[in-house]
């Protein structure tokens, strides 16, 4: 009878360990959403692919696996813009842990025909390191500019 039982708890705690790896493996539910409320369609460059985010709509990007990608995102001006601007998060490298969420915000401004971009990012990750120093994120903040018009 000691022998079962002790076969029997030691067969749970096995099943529960596989179960738990088995879960934190396959289960990596990394998501990227995009968030377009600026005038302009924006367009993002992630993975080998061409995501077009239309102003007005929201992109949801998932079952991205675990690793690090770069990134980067461009936009067409609206109709009445004779200069356009990008400036933040408009291209970086990602990395992606499971249970990673990033969220990408795009806004605009239209002033007197100058059109500004601006490119928001924020995720669920700690940037701080195990000795508890704070990193800076790693996106290149870069501010890139189309002249159009005569």
């Amino acid at each position: 009878m000691k022998t079962w039982i002790l076969s029997t708890g030691v067969a749970l705690i096995a099943g529960l360990f596989y179960l738990g790896c088995f879960n934190s493996t396959n289960s990596i539910n990394n998501k990227i959403t995009f968030d377009n409320i600026s005038e302009g369609d924006v367009y993002v460059n992630f993975r080998g692919s061409l995501i077009v985010v239309h102003s007005g709509d929201t992109t949801v990007v998932s079952d991205i696996p675990k690793g690090n990608y770069s990134y980067s995102i461009t936009n067409s001006a609206p109709a009445g813009a004779t200069s356009s601007t990008s400036s933040g998060a408009v291209a970086g490298i990602l990395a992606m842990k499971a249970g990673t969420k990033i969220q990408f915000l795009f806004s605009s401004t239209l002033i007197s025909g100058s059109y500004t971009l601006y490119v928001t990012e924020s995720s669920s990750d700690s940037v701080s390191t195990s000795l508890g120093i704070t990193l800076p994120i790693q996106n290149d903040q870069k501010t890139n500019t189309i002249i159009t018009g005569p």
